[in-house]
């Protein structure tokens, strides 16, 4: 059972759930977390199944729905498409945060809003393999090629730390990437977007367009894709916003 956005209690702070995008886990958050523990904000960080939006939009709302208040769901990447799915299922969500995300809108899917842009360099950088499903049909997963990682995924970090992350690297379905989002959640509630001006992966003009349009509270902020490990503090800065503006002081307490 989902929780009415009514029985907030005033003021009530949201718990931050972060969520990782493709070919990362949920240790990309790492300085994220630091420094929204050092506030005092609750925070929790989701691992991604990263098998598809139907797949792990359910995973998220049950993880979301078991928590007791409010909650602010935070995207990076493909992790965008996975809160924007997962808030219409749930009744405790009151913001949406897009870190170099994708907002879609309804009958959209990732690669509809990529190729209305320039190449970035994720495209030629990719490395497709087979697996096999719980039903054992041969499906199609993607990595980044180990050697184009840097570049595409984190240039702005040392090598040494983005040669380990290119090895351990979580791969993503490719069905992933082509499935056409049902719902646009960001109509519904209020959003905020962290544009990364140096992103390789996700084109910025790509992000700039998904947070106008989504009516976002935006920041631009000089970082590669991995934003959230090379400027953790400028993520931080963000969420904070949009944390206070929905503390739920605009939800009336049940008599």
């Amino acid at each position: 059972m989902t929780t009415s956005r009514s029985s907030f209690k005033n003021g009530s702070t949201p718990t931050i759930v972060l969520v990782h995008g493709a070919f990362a886990d949920a240790s990309s958050w790492a300085g994220v977390i630091a420094e929204l523990k050092d506030s005092g904000i609750p925070v929790i960080a989701v691992a991604n199944p990263l098998r598809g939006p139907v797949t792990d939009a359910a995973y998220l709302a049950g993880v979301v729905a078991a928590i007791d208040g409010p909650v602010l769901l935070v995207g990076h990447s493909y992790g965008g498409v996975v809160i924007t799915w997962a808030a219409a299922q749930l009744g405790n969500v009151v913001g949406l945060v897009y870190v170099a995300a994708f907002a879609l809108e309804v009958g959209e899917s990732v690669l509809d809003v990529t190729g209305r842009f320039p190449d970035s360099l994720l495209g030629p950088a990719l490395r497709p393999a087979v697996f096999r499903t719980g039903d054992g049909q041969e499906a199609v997963e993607l990595y980044i090629k180990d050697d184009r990682f840097p570049a595409v995924f984190a240039a702005d970090l040392p090598k040494r730390l983005t040669s380990v992350a290119a090895v351990a690297q979580r791969p993503i379905a490719a069905v992933a990437f082509e499935e056409s989002s049902p719902t646009a959640s960001w109509k519904s509630l209020p959003s905020w977007y962290v544009v990364a001006t140096a992103d390789q992966a996700i084109h910025p003009a790509a992000q700039r367009f998904m947070a106008q349009r989504a009516g976002a509270d935006t920041i631009e902020v000089d970082a590669s894709h991995a934003i959230a490990l090379s400027r953790p503090a400028a993520v931080v800065g963000h969420i904070r916003t949009a944390a206070t503006a929905t503390q739920a002081t605009k939800h009336t307490h049940p008599a």
